[in-house]
């Protein structure tokens, strides 16, 4: 019988893994005979609950962080849920896991959970604290205790509330005690600012470990307290003294300046004063309609003697085909309308969709109540193509909360939200609303064979009456539930896409209007009241929640109408605002005191050049002179695309392929391709010898070298050249040998300028 147990491999197995653990129980002794004891008496505590102090302390030592043991494989064979989302998970693990090595309760000082954080035994994560410290205290009573559970009715956490929650410290003043208390089931409401754990939005403060917040420059900072599953932003903004600091802000009735100076005094700021009007005039063009003024439009605003005439302007523009051109893009990019999945027809279709909805004045609630809603067939209802470019019901799900309440749910997927409070839960609930979407598909012409993820046809998108989205811990269907905390689940048989449309349209949902308030107010001042734009959540609190909050209010009561918004933010002094610094504000990055220069985009660009040059852009399969900004479609994609320079341009300098429902999918950084391309690129040289550009026409008119100075300024900068600009270009054309290189020559300078490139 033994010859037979020694002759077992299992066995064999067994005896070797027993021999290490043996070993290892050996080294652990050796290594701990020293530990210093610490009694309770040392650090005394009320019983311990390891719901809350386990899993705080574990919190508070960074043991469950991403890096560490909260990381999806763990970390030297031991796995914490990441942030603590998990205390079950997490109590199976610490008393159970490896026949529970890591803790003795009969003698607590020589347990692993105490011995690695304090670097008495070595630690690949280094010393998470101390032997005198409140984390030792906790887990040794813990361990001491014999790790229990907590008993069944054992009070939890209800709230975390953080005082102050926003405040301005003007120098000498660079300090701030963080207040943090938690309210308990049972009623009791405990001090908990030493247990829980601060994050900084960025390096301008340093926060200790009991919440005190210290200045390291002049700025804002987000601080987030995290104390369990619950969190809290602290928005504080460190104030220069400035001693002599004078408001000097206009009188304004504006609801956007009214908020916006209100925080500016506070931080002791001026806003700029009001940009000059012929950058008023370029900046609402280009942001209202893709495109520069023409010479005449720009002569006639800047002789009109009309105090009134900002307004008459944004009221004319806001009427013009160019602006539903402009804004169809915007959602066109957002809606994933692009060929590779939609095809051709199907492009065309939606975008004419999406421009006569804005044509309209369609109020934005009914407009994505309609998408949301959306099915049949994706040429004669065109609106389905929504359904149609997202094949699968976790992309519809992450996509639709995106766009339409500005959430980024995919870390839910994996794990409850390490920044947010949505769990696993909610994600897998909000994904079986979209598990239903379904396609017959008519016909499939596609180019490539070899991808099947084209389509080229007609396809009927219709619910089906079966299918729903499991969630992988229990293998059960998810019952479908909006994304609400009060939210009960909709009936397996409900049609989920109407319930959903009727609810993300509400007016009382603010994650909605918040949304689109704050997309509108990123498109026309360059920067989110909430930044990213699409990252609403309680740790990326608004730069001035009150501005959003009234805007938002505003949106609702004038029934969701685009034009009204945007002619609120437009009349302002803030959106008017000269992109000059002043003493005060230069500094300033979250306020608005001044307008922010940014880059053309690369369909603006292009317009821009081929207005000024007087140059017909050409498309493939369009004809030709369609501006870019009227482009249905993304860039042609597969091996069988051909593009034309135009559109390489375009894809060159950012313009995105559609397959991300997501303003960052839009790049607008400079590149060295696109200094050759704008130094020596083939579209720039026909742009500027074509024999019937603008260059041609003046010259075929006889103007002189200063009319056609003055013409060139005022196309491409919208203002005729100051005296030195004048007579520099005019000398530079005195040679009459060259007369057509050289003003190609100021031509292109123009157009390569940064007050072309720029809209400031």
């Amino acid at each position: 019988m033994g010859s037979e147990w020694h002759a077992c491999p299992m066995c064999r197995s067994n005896r070797r893994q027993n021999r290490a653990i043996f070993r290892w129980i050996a080294i652990w002794a050796t290594l701990a005979a020293s530990v210093p004891r610490v009694s309770l008496a040392d650090a005394p505590l009320r019983d311990v609950s390891f719901g809350v102090d386990v899993m705080a302390a574990l919190s508070k030592a960074g043991c469950n962080m991403g890096v560490c043991h909260g990381n999806k494989n763990g970390k030297g064979g031991f796995k914490l849920s990441l942030r603590g989302d998990d205390p079950q998970a997490d109590f199976e693990v610490l008393t159970r896991d490896q026949l529970g090595r890591r803790a003795n309760p009969v003698d607590p000082d020589r347990s692993l959970l105490l011995l690695k954080p304090t670097m008495l035994v070595p630690h690949e994560g280094g010393r998470r604290f101390k032997v005198d410290s409140r984390e030792y205290a906790v887990f040794r009573q813990w361990i001491a205790a014999g790790m229990p559970a907590d008993a069944p009715g054992k009070p939890t956490l209800r709230e975390l509330a953080v005082e102050p929650t926003e405040i301005f410290l003007a120098a000498p003043i660079d300090r701030i005690q963080l207040h943090v208390s938690a309210l308990f089931s049972d009623g009791r409401r405990r001090d908990v600012a030493s247990q829980a754990t601060y994050e900084l939005s960025n390096q301008l403060a340093e926060v200790d470990r009991d919440g005190l917040v210290h200045a390291r420059g002049a700025g804002e900072v987000t601080v987030i307290v995290r104390f369990l599953d619950r969190q809290a932003p602290v928005r504080v903004a460190f104030v220069p003294a400035r001693p002599d600091f004078t408001w000097n802000g206009p009188q304004t009735t504006s609801l956007v300046d009214r908020h916006v100076f209100a925080k500016l005094q506070q931080l002791r700021l001026n806003p700029s004063p009001l940009a000059d009007d012929t950058i008023f005039l370029r900046r609402a063009y280009l942001d209202l309609a893709g495109l520069l003024p023409t010479v005449d439009e720009a002569r006639r605003f800047v002789a009109d003697a009309n105090p009134g005439k900002r307004s008459q302007l944004i009221d004319e523009l806001l009427e013009r085909p160019e602006f539903a051109d402009h804004w169809a893009l915007k959602w066109s990019d957002l809606l994933r309308n692009e060929e590779k999945t939609l095809d051709r027809k199907g492009v065309q279709n939606f975008h004419e969709w999406i421009r006569l909805a804005i044509a309209e004045g369609r109020p934005l609630d009914q407009f994505v109540r309609e998408l949301i809603a959306a099915r049949g067939s994706t040429y004669s209802r065109p609106a389905a193509n929504y359904w149609r470019a997202m094949r699968e019901p976790f992309m519809r799900a992450e996509s639709t909360a995106q766009v339409f309440l500005g959430l980024r749910l995919q870390c839910a997927k994996c794990h409850n939200h390490p920044f947010d409070r949505w769990t696993q839960d909610d994600y897998y609930s909000w994904s079986n609303l979209f598990s239903r979407v379904d396609y017959r598909i008519v016909s499939n012409n596609r180019r490539d064979r070899n991808d099947s993820h084209e389509f080229d046809g007609e396809q009927i998108v219709f619910m089906s009456r079966k299918g729903e989205v499991k969630d992988p811990r229990t293998r059960k269907p998810a019952p479908p539930r909006f994304l609400s905390r009060d939210a009960e689940p909709l009936p397996f048989e409900a049609d989920r896409l109407l319930a959903l449309a009727d609810w993300l349209t509400r007016p009382d949902n603010r994650m909605f209007v918040e949304a689109q308030v704050n997309r509108i107010w990123f498109h026309l001042i360059g920067q989110g009241i909430v930044d990213p734009i699409d990252d609403f959540r309680g740790t990326n609190p608004p730069s001035n929640p009150r501005l959003l909050a009234a805007l938002a209010d505003e949106f609702v009561t004038h029934k969701f109408d685009l034009r009204h918004l945007i002619r609120t933010i437009m009349n302002s002094h803030t959106y008017q605002a000269s992109s000059v610094p002043d003493a005060t504000n230069g500094e300033d990055a979250t306020g608005f005191s001044h307008a922010r220069p940014q880059r053309l985009s690369a369909e603006t660009l292009l317009d821009a050049y081929s207005r000024v040059a007087e140059f017909p852009l050409s498309f493939s399969g369009y004809p030709t002179g369609l501006r870019a900004g009227e482009l249905p479609g993304g860039p042609a994609e597969g091996r069988n695309s051909t593009r034309t320079a135009a559109e390489q341009f375009l894809t060159l300098f950012g313009k995105p392929p559609r397959l991300q429902s997501c303003e960052c999918e839009r790049t607008n950084d400079p590149t060295l391709s696109q200094t050759f391309q704008l130094v020596s690129g083939r579209l720039m040289n026909d742009m500027l010898t074509a024999n019937n550009n603008r260059l041609s026409r003046l010259l075929a008119a006889e103007k002189s070298d200063r009319e056609i100075i003055d013409e060139l300024y005022r196309a491409a900068l919208s203002r005729p050249p100051v005296d030195a600009e004048m007579n520099a270009a005019a000398e530079y054309l005195s040679d009459s040998a060259t007369r057509r290189q050289r003003l190609e020559d100021v031509l292109w300078g123009l157009m390569n300028s940064n007050e072309f490139l720029l809209r400031r």
